[in-house]
């Protein structure tokens, strides 16, 4: 039976990763800006981002034992993460991830956020983890893996 699957004629199978990027996917309401790495750095990892608000910004900077590129808005600042950095995790409120590096624009139409941090080399990565359990730490969040699992 060519053609067929076992969802049956003409419908399409979709795979749990399929549906785990569709899910991650889902477009943010308003017009959407992507945050462009400085002239020099490269993305191997692709590129993805991590947002917070303005005020935990500088608490979070000295925890952190790397820092990437970020970019901040009266509002959030923004972490450039390696791609699919939101697999397994659970960011805490009030992070946002962002798919793309895809960001909203600023509502008092200043743009997209402009970069007020950039590292040295050529990778502009916050490591994941860190930043996520640094998050964890100045929200008061218990990071997803230690959370009791019920049955």
């Amino acid at each position: 039976m060519r053609g067929t699957s076992a969802a049956g004629p003409g419908r399409q199978v979709l795979s749990l990763d399929t549906l785990v990027r569709l899910k991650r996917d889902q477009r943010m309401p308003g017009p959407l800006r992507r945050l462009l790495v400085p002239e020099g750095m490269t993305v191997p990892l692709g590129c993805d981002a991590v947002s917070v608000p303005a005020r935990f910004g500088p608490i979070l900077l000295p925890r952190l034992p790397r820092v990437g590129c970020v970019y901040a808005d009266r509002a959030h600042w923004w972490w450039i993460v390696p791609s699919d950095s939101d697999v397994a995790l659970e960011w805490p409120a009030p992070a946002h991830y962002a798919t793309g590096a895809l960001v909203p624009e600023a509502p008092d139409a200043s743009g997209a956020p402009g970069l007020i941090y950039k590292p040295a080399g050529t990778l502009p990565y916050t490591p994941p983890i860190p930043l996520y359990l640094a998050l964890c730490r100045v929200t008061g969040a218990t990071p997803s893996w230690t959370r009791p699992i019920s049955a």
